[in-house]
């Protein structure tokens, strides 16, 4: 990758502190860009500030879930380009079916398995032209 190449960036926002040192380790290792949120209302900030290529996002979390954090990007015109993976170990039909409704763009299963989640990650950005190398 030359210098003028920009590293996909993608926002990691969880409050499991070892959920989101893993998925960042193995988003570095694979070339993208990666910044953290411990908590909601930060990981909100950081996506509006940030602008990230994607969002990777636990749906339950304090003060704020993921399902109304990405109902609030999706609502966004600035925002609602962000492809937004929502992780969580709420696996059952109706949560896949609120997180789509929210505008969730993948739903990712608890415990976090690697490959799956640079499958999606690179499927997501693929489909925006934004690839690491």
């Amino acid at each position: 990758m030359n210098s003028l190449t920009k590293r996909p960036k993608i926002l990691v926002i969880d409050d499991d502190i070892l959920l989101i040192k893993l998925a960042r380790n193995i988003l570095l290792q694979n070339g993208y860009e990666v910044i953290t949120a411990e908590e909601a209302p930060l990981g909100l900030e950081m996506a509006m500030k940030n602008k990230p290529d994607l969002i990777v996002l636990d749906v339950m979390m304090p003060i704020i879930n993921g399902f109304n954090i990405c109902r609030l990007l999706k609502s966004e015109e600035s925002y609602r380009h962000i492809p937004i993976v929502l992780l969580t170990s709420r696996t059952g039909e109706e949560d896949h079916k609120i997180g789509k409704e929210a505008g969730a763009d993948a739903y990712l299963a608890k415990p976090l398995n690697s490959s799956e989640l640079l499958g999606k990650v690179k499927e997501l950005l693929g489909k925006r032209n934004i690839e690491a190398s």
